[in-house]
C-alpha cells in the first residue's frame, strides 16, 4: 500500500489551504441585542397574569393586581394590546 503523506505535502506545499471542517449544524439562534430602552405596564385585572413578549421570547410576570414590570421595548407593541395591562411612566 502507498502513503499518502507524500500527496498532502505537495498539495500544500503549492500553497492551497486545507479544506476548513464543516460548521455544526446545531449552532444556536443567533439572538438581536437587547434593547436599550424599556417600557413599564400595570396590570389591573383580577389575579395574576403572564405576558409573552413574540419577539424576545421573554415572559412577563404580573402577580398580582397593581404589579409593575419593566418590558422591552421591542415587546411594547404587542404587551400593549394585553387588556388588563397599561403602560405606566415610572415604576414608583
Amino acid at each position: 500500500m502507498g502513503c499518502c503523506g507524500k500527496k498532502r505535502t505537495q498539495f500544500f506545499a503549492r500553497g492551497v489551504d486545507p479544506p476548513s471542517p464543516e460548521p455544526p449544524h446545531n449552532n444556536p439562534p443567533l439572538r438581536r441585542p437587547a434593547s436599550p430602552s424599556a417600557v413599564f405596564f400595570e396590570y389591573i385585572g383580577e389575579t395574576g397574569l403572564t405576558a409573552f413578549g413574540p419577539i424576545t421570547g421573554r415572559h412577563y410576570r404580573f402577580s398580582a393586581p397593581g404589579a409593575r414590570v419593566a418590558v422591552d421595548g421591542r415587546d411594547a407593541p404587542s404587551v400593549m394590546a394585553v387588556p388588563s395591562l397599561r403602560p405606566v411612566r415610572s415604576v414608583l
